[in-house]
């Protein structure tokens, strides 16, 4: 039998493809990293290198536009490439901020109602009062005003929208977070709220994190070990400067 995985992320020679109207692309080749609990790992990257249907996939997110085509992934003992009935265990351990989440909450429902979404999906019964003490202490972590669990999401900024998609993502304690730009549209002075609030969940709750970005500000910040990304190929792997290129990967990113 084989061993289970101590990693929260375990991926070996994936393959991801994208499969539209042009036909198959191949968005991912490749890929092989680890992320053990209460680490970090950051990937960076062009667009179109394969950054976003990298997470999507690992986070139990894709539709059928996005299938894995080899390799394997393991991400919270749970086989991605065929979850099976384990896709709703994948997706209650796995916090997930995609790409213009801030954007994309539900309209039609309160920012309250937006946070305690995975639970309320999951659970038929729930306790309406420890349920508004957990979105009020969420709010209050990201510095939201309290007053906004009653707002629907088009009344507030695009940087407060961006800190309800990453409350929402923090509502299930996850064991792993993969988030697709999560600094997007904050300001400067808020980022360090996002930073304390991934911080502490590492530190004291174990809490791995995969996180999509290119603010090399952030990953430093962060101390994060970073991916590079291009063309669906690892091309790059380090921390800080340390960065350890494939063979004339780095002289083919100077051209």
């Amino acid at each position: 039998m084989p061993v289970p995985s101590v990693n929260a992320i375990e991926c070996s020679d994936l393959v991801i493809d994208r499969i539209g109207h042009g036909g198959t692309t191949r968005a991912v080749d490749g890929v092989t990293f680890s992320i053990p609990p209460g680490q970090l790992l950051c990937v960076a990257g062009p667009t179109g290198s394969g950054k976003s249907t990298l997470v999507t996939a690992l986070a139990g997110m894709g539709d059928a536009s996005v299938r894995i085509a080899g390799g394997g992934a393991v991400v919270c003992g749970v086989n991605v490439r065929k979850p099976g009935r384990k896709r709703r265990l994948l997706t209650a351990l796995t916090g997930y901020v995609a790409q213009g989440a801030g954007a994309a909450l539900p309209p039609r429902l309160t920012v309250g109602e937006v946070i305690s979404e995975p639970v309320t999906m999951r659970e038929r019964k729930v306790n309406a009062k420890a349920l508004a003490i957990r979105v009020a202490s969420l709010l209050d972590e990201l510095h939201l005003p309290l007053g906004a669990a009653s707002k629907f999401p088009y009344e507030l900024s695009a940087g407060m929208r961006q800190r309800v998609a990453i409350a929402r993502a923090f509502m299930l304690e996850p064991r792993v977070l993969i988030a697709d730009e999560p600094l997007a549209n904050l300001d400067l002075e808020v980022r360090p709220v996002v930073f304390d609030a991934i911080t502490r969940r590492r530190t004291e709750q174990g809490m791995a994190a995969l996180l999509v970005t290119n603010d090399a500000a952030f990953i430093r910040e962060l101390d994060a070990e970073a991916l590079m990304l291009r063309s669906g190929h690892v091309v790059a792997r380090g921390v800080g400067k340390n960065l350890i290129w494939a063979p004339n990967a780095e002289a083919d990113s100077r051209r």
